[in-house]
Formats: structure tokens, sequence, C-alpha cells
């Protein structure tokens, strides 16, 4: 078998793999499609994901089901006012050995698992809120000068609430920013609530079966690392990105008008891995400039920032993303070619 079969086959098993998730996820899980793709990619480019949306129409329900599938571990922390961040990381406890001796043992918080989900994590201080930018980034946990790596693979599912703020603090730029995807739920249509009450209110209880575990995941992760993006496609993402930023001579007008502040590098990060699940998925191993079209909202609308004019003519951040997405052409013009 030559390479370019063995890679073919590789991609065919993946989408076999993924819509295999799908299907288990889907018994439980109904509608929202978009979300639960999203959160797949956000599990095999290897990154968080933060979901948005009003309370009862099933963000928890999602992470526990996607756990359910996955032979992972799996914990909940349910983020109030008074967590504190060693309610989160553990902390180090007093304890007695046999021998009659006292010692500092440590003792593993919550965030010891490979899928979290962090409930309402807007409703927690700044200071808790804190303790979660090592574990996101590094994928290990600092504790009176000790280091301890989690287990991989490690996925953090956040939930937030937008309608009620008050009593709760908004997330900071820094650590949106070390979310892969922001997906917001919205409500089920008629038919998909139709089934909702059919599933929810008879005796019969749909248990999704396990699909995948952890070795198979990581190894997942590295195929899609391995997707190619060719430098046209590159220079593309290069482009979007810049063209969030005001000032910049990619920026559109509607940039320069409505937003502060643009995308970082990891922006141009998610859209690269998100661009190379979406193009596995197509059954292709490069990809195109439709998959990054395809991941863009979800990957930039938590990583611009709107100014005081566009936050007073009540403009969202896809609004303003859509226009940026149609004015940044897929071809670099004359003279701005890499």
């Amino acid at each position: 078998m030559s390479t370019a079969e063995a890679i073919q086959q590789q991609a065919e098993e993946f989408r076999a793999r993924y819509q295999a998730l799908v299907r288990e996820i889907r018994r439980v899980i109904v509608g929202h499609e978009q979300v639960i793709d999203g959160a797949l990619t956000c599990l095999f480019a290897g990154g968080h994901c933060l979901l948005e949306g009003v309370p009862g129409l099933g963000k928890t329900l999602l992470v526990r089901t996607l756990a359910q599938v996955l032979d992972l571990k799996f914990s909940r922390i349910q983020f109030t006012p008074d967590l504190m961040p060693a309610d989160i990381l553990g902390t180090n406890i007093i304890t007695e050995t046999p021998q009659g001796r006292r010692e500092f043992r440590f003792q593993p918080g919550p965030i010891f698992t490979q899928i979290c989900l962090a409930d309402e994590i807007n409703r927690a201080t700044p200071k808790t809120q804190s303790a979660m930018l090592e574990t996101m980034q590094e994928g290990c946990v600092t504790v009176a000068g000790k280091r301890y790596e989690l287990e991989k693979p490690f996925l953090v599912l956040a939930t937030q609430n937008p309608i009620e703020q008050e009593g709760t603090y908004p997330l900071p730029e820094a650590q949106l920013d070390r979310f892969f995807f922001k997906l917001l739920v919205g409500y089920s249509s008629r038919e998909e609530l139709a089934t909702i009450l059919q599933r929810t209110t008879r005796p019969v209880e749909l248990k999704p079966q396990k699909v995948m575990d952890g070795p198979e995941i990581l190894r997942w992760q590295k195929f899609v690392r391995e997707v190619v993006l060719a430098p046209h496609v590159e220079d593309y993402i290069v482009r979007l990105v810049l063209a969030t930023h005001p000032g910049s001579e990619f920026a559109p007008q509607i940039t320069n008008q409505y937003l502060r502040y643009g995308a970082s590098p990891r922006g141009a990060q998610a859209l690269a891995l998100g661009g190379k699940v979406q193009a596995l998925l197509q059954g292709r191993f490069n990809v195109s400039f439709q998959d990054v079209r395809q991941v863009w909202l979800p990957a930039m609308r938590h990583r611009v920032i709107l100014n005081f004019e566009a936050q007073a003519e009540n403009i969202d951040p896809d609004q303003v993303l859509e226009e940026i997405l149609d004015q940044v052409p897929e071809k670099a013009p004359e003279g701005q070619a890499a």
C-alpha cells in the first residue's frame, strides 16, 4: 500500500469513528448539530470549548453525554461566587503516617480529570477563574511550588449564561483566548422540542455506549496535525486574522469602525487546526478555503473586542466577523502576496 493510500484509509477511518461518536451523542441530544460538531472539533484539535446559552437548552447534558461516549475520566465543577482556587486545583492536607509522624499530602481537586465540565464559569470570582488558566494552557497544576501533570487527553468544556449578568464576573480576555471555540447554544425547533418531550417524559432511558478511549483520541489528535495546510490557505488565515486588527493594512472599514482589539495568534492556530478537522470530515487531507470559513465564527467571536460605538449601536461580534469574512479575498491582491 502506498503512502497516499494509507493516508486516505486513515482519513476514512477517522470519518467513520467521528460519525460513530455523533450517532451515540444524538441518541440523547436532539438538534444542536453545529454545537456537537464544534465540541468534537475542539476534542480532536486538542482545544477547549466555551458553550453559551440560556438555561435549560442542554449545555450540561451535552457535556455529560460526551463524557459517556468517551472512555475518559469526568468531573463537574459548579462555579459559585464562594468557590476558591483550592476547591478546583486541590490542596496539601496534613496526614498521619503509621509511625505516628505527620506530613503534608497533596489532595487533588476535581480538575484532575480528562473531561472537566466547568458549569456557569462566569459565576466565580476572577481569582477562582484564574485557577483554570494554567490547566487550560499547560495541562498541569502548580500547588505550593510543585508541578503536577494532568492526564491526557484533557478537555475543558465551560458553560455560561448570557442573560443573568447580575452577580456574575465576565471572563477576562486572557482566559477567553484560551478557549478554542465559543459555541452559541440556541433554542430548539418545533420538531426538536416534540422529540425532546417524547424522549424525556417516558419510562425508557437512553444511555449512549462508549465509542472511543484516550489512546485513540490522542492518535487522532496527532493525525489531525498532519493534514496539509498549503501556503496560499495559510496566507488566507493570516490575512483574515490581521483583518481583525484596527489600523492594519488588511483591515476593512468595519474593523476600524467597530473593533477595539483584534484576534491573537491563537485565533490563527484555531482556524488552522479547526480547518484540518473539517478537511478530514470532507474526505480530504488538505485544508481548503471553505474549511477555514466553516470554523471562522466559533474560532473568532470571543477573540475580538468591540469598541464603545459598536456597543452603543448594539452590534454583535458575529456581524462584524461575517463582514470581515466577506471583505477578505481568498487570493491575496497584487502587492500583498506573502
